[in-house]
């Protein structure tokens, strides 16, 4: 089966649930050896914890039991736990092949194979981990392809792996674009930094996900956060999984308010009360700013997207405006606008308060501490 649905729609449970029932139901005497009858891959660490804590969660009083297996850590735990068995198996692509090759992990009796986020796994170079792995799944099992995009390499994978799987497209009543008010902000790139600390003083909002194109980016606006006294951290691939993991935790639960991550970290990011979303700078690809607002808005909640662009990233918002089919209204009265960027954006203008969240100013006086530096007279209402 080949599904499509946009993120935030449910298609874990889509899996798990179903998957978690048949096991169930055909378990054998529970004196024997567990094996791995399904198996999960999925293109990074933070989605596949994501994942198997669903399946612990749905499958609390199965009796079934799942782990889930990645890289960046040491695999002495991971193995214990194989080596006791397990019926469902989570993986990323890189430690799966790798504990295959040394023989912790047989695939000869899955029956249920599951890919999911198949646009980045090819997006991230895996294809070809992907076609190892499936050479050594059982040819009698049933294959399972989701991802939010169905671009025409997905189709052909699908196709070589799975023949030709039964398509399942899910549309929502709302498109993420139509459930994510969308706001956007023209502004030099060097005061990119002085906006992001005005916004996060001034605005209202419960949890906010800020993303840089770049690992050393991301560390950087930390860096600026954290001097202007706003409680940050980052997560990207050059951190550890212990500390990439920390500072999830951290933000789900709430010791911290701005998350700074890049794409591929925020794979797996999973927030109930995401409110804001913050895109400090335009992604390359149209569809990832899609994905990327999507963060917020999930299921049926609303939520705020804020985009800063800057006079380098003038093409990259015309491609994503393509893709929306409409413009991004424009923030004009917020001090680092920059009117040189105005004629490339027709929409209707907003005015920074008139959004529907009050503005609430945490540090007393940040008008004064986000000013920029000296000789740059900010805009005035």
């Amino acid at each position: 089966m080949l599904g499509c649905a946009q993120t935030g729609t449910g298609k874990t449970a889509a899996f798990a649930i179903p998957i978690l029932q048949h096991l169930y139901n055909s378990k054998g005497d529970p004196r024997d050896q567990r094996k791995i009858k399904a198996l999960v891959i999925t293109p990074t660490r933070e989605l596949a914890i994501q994942i198997a804590d669903s399946f612990t969660d749905y499958g609390k009083y199965t009796g079934l039991k799942n782990t889930v297996i990645f890289g960046g850590v040491k695999q002495g735990s991971q193995t214990q736990t194989l080596r006791r068995g397990v019926d469902i198996l989570v993986a990323t692509p890189g430690r799966l092949l790798d504990l295959m090759s040394q023989g912790f992990i047989s695939l000869k009796d899955v029956e249920y194979f599951v890919l999911d986020e198949a646009d980045h796994m090819l997006d991230m170079g895996f294809v070809h981990d992907i076609r190892k792995v499936v050479a050594k799944l059982p040819t009698k099992r049933q294959s399972l392809f989701f991802s939010a995009t169905m671009p025409p390499d997905i189709i052909n994978l699908s196709q070589k792996i799975v023949g030709n799987p039964e398509k399942v497209t899910i549309e929502p009543e709302q498109t993420t674009a139509e459930r994510v008010d969308q706001l956007l902000y023209l502004v030099p790139k060097k005061y990119k930094p002085n906006l992001l600390t005005h916004i996060l003083h001034t605005e209202e909002y419960d949890s906010a996900l800020v993303f840089s194109r770049t690992k050393h980016g991301a560390n950087k606006i930390v860096k600026f956060l954290l001097k202007a006294e706003i409680n940050a951290d980052a997560i990207h691939g050059n951190k550890s999984q212990a500390a990439r993991q920390r500072a999830l935790n951290a933000f789900k639960d709430g010791d911290i308010k701005v998350l700074v991550a890049t794409d591929i970290a925020a794979r797996g990011i999973d927030v109930s009360q995401l409110s804001l979303v913050i895109n400090f700078d335009l992604p390359n690809v149209p569809e990832t700013y899609v994905h990327r607002i999507g963060r917020t808005g999930r299921a049926k909640a609303s939520g705020i997207a804020m985009s800063f662009c800057d006079a380098e990233q003038k093409s990259l918002l015309k491609d994503i405006q393509k893709l929306l089919g409409e413009e991004i209204p424009v923030v004009k009265d917020h001090p680092f606008v920059d009117d040189g960027l105005t004629d490339i954006v027709s929409a209707p203008v907003r005015n920074e308060r008139s959004s529907r969240r009050k503005p609430q100013n945490r540090s007393g006086n940040s008008s004064q501490k986000n000013r920029p530096n000296k000789g740059f007279k900010p805009k005035r209402n």
